[in-house]
């Protein structure tokens, strides 16, 4: 079973929810690093514990959401251990997880629905990274 941790602010808040259910039917073990309620929060005070738990290997991977998705990415990538990417697309969810071994999708949620949800998340946890040459590539995302 994959652990997957999950963060959102008040905009991703609904799709949060949604997400945690359909993964725990999948059979992944969730972690919700919250919010917990639809009330106004900043996407940092979530992201940053997603992002820390992802670096010590808690979880194995992990799924940020907020309103364009943006600043959720920003966030996450703060973190030398994190490869968060933002994907409206399924083609892009895969390019995400082959090219730079993702290891954080990043969901916008004011821009999206649930099935366009689902869809993003499927790729993203049945697409592995092709290694090859993107690893010398991947390797140098580090400071």
């Amino acid at each position: 079973m994959k652990k997957v941790g999950i963060a959102s602010d008040h905009a991703g808040y609904e799709m949060k929810e949604f997400v945690v259910g359909y993964l725990q039917a999948k059979g992944y073990e969730i972690f919700d690093f919250g919010t917990h309620s639809p009330e106004s929060v900043d996407y940092a005070d979530f992201g940053h514990p997603l992002a820390e738990a992802v670096e010590r290997g808690e979880v194995e991977c992990g799924v940020g959401l907020c309103g364009s998705g943006e600043g959720m990415a920003m966030t996450l990538n703060k973190h030398q251990g994190v490869r968060a990417g933002l994907v409206w697309l399924p083609e892009i969810a895969e390019l995400i997880r082959l090219h730079n071994d993702a290891n954080v999708i990043v969901l916008p949620a004011r821009f999206i629905s649930n099935d366009e949800a689902i869809a993003l998340l499927d790729k993203f946890f049945t697409t592995p990274f092709e290694g090859g040459r993107h690893e010398a590539r991947v390797a140098k995302m580090k400071l």
